[in-house]
């Protein structure tokens, strides 16, 4: 396998530079090359690239403010990181949220939190527990 194959995931969003800011700034990815239509971020070991759902398509597609999470979907992003709180306090303004506190719980080696992207995409974050 060559050395810089990673793990990825390709998410479809209608507001591609406020969905990988998201990321960027809540799960820690690394903006690595932006197009029109992509976004690319990347860490060491994940490449998560953001693509413009298609206008036609995208024109249909209501986001209520707040976003209400789609949690019908069978896919969840996971990201580690460093602190789930300080994945709490970045999310919120990039219009994502993390659930509080009171509702994190370990898993493994991990405390666990759900939450959501800006378009209402359920997203989870570990923070690895010694």
């Amino acid at each position: 396998m060559p050395s810089h194959a990673k793990a990825g995931a390709i998410l479809y969003a209608k507001n591609i530079s406020r969905v990988s800011a998201f990321y960027a700034g809540a799960a820690g990815l690394e903006v690595a090359h932006t197009e029109a239509d992509h976004i690319v971020l990347e860490s060491p070991v994940l490449q998560l690239v953001i693509v413009a759902i298609p206008e036609p398509i995208a024109a249909s597609i209501e986001l209520a403010d707040p976003p209400l999470r789609r949690t019908e979907t069978p896919i969840k992003l996971v990201f580690t990181v460093a602190s789930l709180h300080a994945a709490r306090m970045a999310a919120k303004p990039l219009g994502g949220e993390l659930n509080p506190p009171a509702r994190e719980w370990q898993f493994q080696e991990s405390r666990i939190c759900d939450g959501h992207d800006p378009e209402g995409n359920v997203v989870q974050f570990r923070e690895r527990v010694l």
